[in-house]
């Protein structure tokens, strides 16, 4: 019996899918690339926000024809989608067969062979599911590289944000399980190891002792000297300055540092649920810039909250040409009935949402392009990813993260994939860069 499986959202959602592979090929299911010859389809699925709604809410209509026109007996929705509309997504979209819910995972084997004590969705308490078993494998979907969830859930309240509903609260795994399934996938061959949670800088606040994020990392990078180690999804409230000096004196931690902002009006952030001002975030990003001299930032922002005034974008639009971020991210705000910052007053027309999200796009490009010929003629390390044909492979420095930034191209015959290079940067970009090997 054959099984495809399409995973949606973020990179956590990409690890619980891996881990519902793993469980679905021990149960003797064979995996399928190709819908048309799958058995079963399954879709976990994101709904963080509108257009990732849309596109799980589309991606099910799309491989729904399966069940006319291919092999497909039975439908699976897995994940967010569910978990936010509860059972009134059974009757809204008939076209599938069974729901699981963010605390349902484990379960996917019985709702897949109907055995699943249930009717049309399972739905319990994410607060109560446990990570995964060290015994259940997972399918990744590269060799060379590994997310690594060091957490599930948040305690925040941001108001624009639906994730502690879907996810429920802040739960760390244990130090010792992560450290086990790290020294695995390394083992394995993976060169990367990407460590993801709601808040990865939150990691072990929660736990009993507490335990702290610098100390996890130190322990996977005594794992090897030949990988490397990123972190991503940090909070500037919970970035401690000895998780800051780790990164500084590890050389195989990436100088990398993710830490979405969502703006920098200190009345925008209020409303938002964000306990920190513009003062706290440039303090931060001095640090981070002061204690590693080849830091690289990322962030996100958020633009059209409700009640953003034309001053509160200007100011945004000032703090990222004074910061000069690597990478950033924009969002439009995205509402939603159930979102706290639905109740808030003055909703900022899409129009005016989408101008200012021009504007700051067209800004960044121009600061992504001259970070990027600063790095002209410098000599870095890095990861083979694939190849496009015709002697030219895509590949990553420690400056770049898989999926959301640039990459860099080298021009060889012959690059094993996975497998670390030095490369001389040849050329710039808005967000690529192109090197030679050296």
């Amino acid at each position: 019996m054959k099984l495809h499986l399409v995973s949606l959202g973020c990179a956590k959602n990409l690890v619980d899918s891996e881990l519902m592979l793993g469980r679905l090929m021990n149960a003797g299911w064979t995996i399928t690339r190709d819908p048309g010859e799958a058995d079963i389809i399954i879709i976990n699925t994101c709904s963080f926000i509108e257009s990732a709604v849309n596109e799980s809410i589309d991606t099910i209509l799309a491989l729904a024809k399966y069940k006319h026109d291919g092999l497909c007996r039975r439908l699976i929705v897995a994940g967010c989608l569910p978990e936010r509309f509860r059972e009134e997504i059974v009757t809204a979209i008939p076209e599938v067969d069974f729901f699981l819910g963010t605390g349902a995972f484990d379960k996917v084997v019985s709702a897949v062979d109907g055995s699943l004590n249930a009717v049309g969705c399972f739905l319990p308490d994410p607060n109560l599911t446990r990570f995964q078993q060290q015994e259940v494998p997972r399918i990744r979907s590269a060799s060379h590289m590994a997310y690594l969830k060091i957490a599930e859930g948040c305690n925040r309240h941001c108001t624009y944000c639906i994730i502690p509903k879907l996810r429920g609260k802040q739960r760390s795994r244990p130090l010792e399980d992560i450290v086990t399934e790290a020294r695995y996938l390394i083992s394995s061959g993976v060169k990367e190891l990407i460590l993801v949670a709601q808040d990865t800088t939150c990691y072990g606040m929660d736990l009993c002792p507490p335990i702290s994020l610098s100390l996890l990392l130190e322990c996977l990078s005594e794992l090897s000297e030949t990988i490397w180690i990123r972190l991503l999804y940090g909070h500037p409230e919970t970035i401690k300055d000895n998780v800051i000096k780790t990164i500084s004196i590890r050389p195989n931690i990436c100088s990398y540092f993710d830490i979405p902002i969502q703006h920098s009006s200190d009345g925008v952030l209020k409303k938002m649920g964000r306990n920190y001002t513009s003062d706290n975030l440039r303090r931060l990003f001095d640090k981070i810039r002061s204690s590693v001299s080849d830091a690289a930032l990322r962030t996100t922002v958020i633009v059209g909250f409700p009640g953003e005034t034309d001053n509160d974008f200007e100011k945004l639009l000032s703090f990222v040409k004074d910061i000069c971020f690597d990478h950033l991210g924009v969002f439009m705000y995205s509402d939603s009935k159930d979102l706290s910052s639905h109740r808030l007053p003055e909703h900022i027309p899409e129009s005016v949402a989408k101008d200012r999200y021009d504007r700051l796009m067209s800004c960044q490009l121009k600061i992504s392009l001259k970070n990027n010929q600063k790095h002209l003629g410098r000599i870095y390390d890095v990861i083979v990813e694939n190849t496009t044909g015709e002697n030219l492979f895509q590949g990553r420095t420690f400056f770049q993260a898989p999926d959301v930034d640039g990459i860099t191209y080298i021009h060889s015959e012959q690059l094993k994939i996975g497998s670390f290079i030095g490369i001389r940067v040849e050329n710039a970009f808005e967000y690529d860069l192109t090197g030679a090997i050296v």
